[in-house]
């Protein structure tokens, strides 16, 4: 919680700042419409219930066309960050899970995110566009996976020791540093900790808390570069946290199956649109400045 209040005064007083340094010159809109209110809702909506919310966002982002390719990672990671930390505080609530997995591996993501926010930031737009059409199209792959009952089932631990814990920290630095590129951490993180025998329930709160501690200090970073749009992430944030608690206290449940194939659908479309957007553009324009966001 101490986190999350440090993140979102640290965002206010940065972008506070930038709006000071920036005063006389023409404005760019700020305010969130309601199609970004109803995109943070809608994504944080599904991501409570299971599906995530990376893929998800990308997708309407794409259909939209209201963020240039190269600032979707920051404004995942910005505008997620808040409405990920209530569903942290739910799940880790109501779900047990041996103390020392989770921390071990909460803490081992936010290492991997703060590894890898350093190189995304920096990256080109056209290498930034190639990482998340592969993205898209693994997260489809798994929602695929999910629905036809590929994934392995799980086991009935609550927790992980010796090699097995090793080897689920390392991954779960990867999974961390991956996450700054827009390659969400909830689907390979419900793989593995059931690969290595555990009850996939108590990924739940492993996922979410993990993300809580690591998008807070990769959103940081994003803020700090100004490499995101601020319009779609407060929408992220200002829909999102009412999506988490209608899902969680609320419906608590849909049958997701046929959620996740529609989600096959647009993920796969916008994964087409952003590797051919990568092999219409040469590699020297991910030095260009991104153009404004219209207004709707």
């Amino acid at each position: 919680m101490l986190l999350s209040l440090g993140y979102a005064g640290r965002w206010f007083a940065l972008e506070r700042q930038r709006a000071r340094e920036a005063a006389g010159m023409p404005a760019q809109p700020r305010r969130p419409g309601v199609l970004d209110l109803a995109t943070g809702f809608v994504a944080n909506f599904l991501d409570t219930l299971g599906i995530g919310s990376f893929a998800t966002t990308t997708a309407i982002f794409k259909l939209r066309g209201c963020v240039a390719d190269e600032r979707i990672p920051g404004t995942l990671n910005v505008g997620h960050a808040l409405p990920t930390v209530a569903q942290a505080l739910i799940f880790i609530a109501v779900v047990k899970v041996d103390l020392v997995t989770l921390l071990a591996m909460i803490a081992a993501a936010v290492a991997g995110a703060w590894c890898g926010v350093g190189v995304v930031s920096r990256l080109p737009r056209r290498a930034i566009q190639i990482g998340m059409g592969v993205a898209l199209l693994v997260a489809a792959a798994l929602f695929v996976a999910t629905n036809l009952d590929w994934l392995p089932g799980g086991g009935v631990a609550l927790g992980l020791s010796g090699t097995r814990l090793w080897f689920a920290v390392a991954a779960n630095f990867l999974l961390g540093a991956l996450m700054m590129l827009g390659i969400g951490l909830y689907a390979p993180c419900l793989i593995l900790v059931s690969l290595l025998g555990m009850d996939p329930i108590a990924a739940f709160p492993i996922m979410m808390g993990a993300c809580a501690f690591l998008m807070p200090v990769g959103g940081a970073a994003f803020v700090r570069s100004g490499r995101y749009d601020l319009r779609a992430a407060l929408g992220l944030v200002l829909g999102g946290i009412p999506g988490v608690l209608l899902a969680a206290f609320v419906v608590k449940s849909l049958p997701v199956v046929w959620l996740r194939w529609l989600v096959v659908v647009v993920v796969l479309y916008a994964a087409t649109q952003m590797l051919m957007a990568a092999r219409r553009r040469p590699a020297a324009s991910g030095n260009r400045a991104a153009s404004p966001r219209p207004s709707p």
